[in-house]
């Protein structure tokens, strides 16, 4: 049964889409994505052997790979200091 006040046409949940989209800005303008990759990353080889396991199962399961993933990407070019 459909609720009255539930305004989702199609699929997604366009409220909730806002918000995450909202919440994922403001934690990229906080600053904390480096430690927090850095928190993500392997804390050892075993951990990271489990992951590269792991995503080797993903990637057998998945239909095709993304091309997109197999492209370099460009350089970043940092500005250089002011003298």
């Amino acid at each position: 049964m459909k609720r009255k006040d539930d305004n989702v046409h199609g699929e997604g949940n366009y409220k909730a889409a806002r918000e995450f989209d909202a919440a994922e800005a403001a934690f990229v303008k906080s600053g904390r994505v480096d430690k927090a990759a850095r928190d993500a990353a392997p804390k050892s080889p075993a951990e990271a052997a489990e992951l590269a396991r792991a995503e080797e199962l993903a990637r057998k399961r998945a239909r095709e790979e993304d091309p997109a993933l197999r492209q370099a990407s460009p350089p970043v070019q940092l500005p250089l200091p002011s003298s």
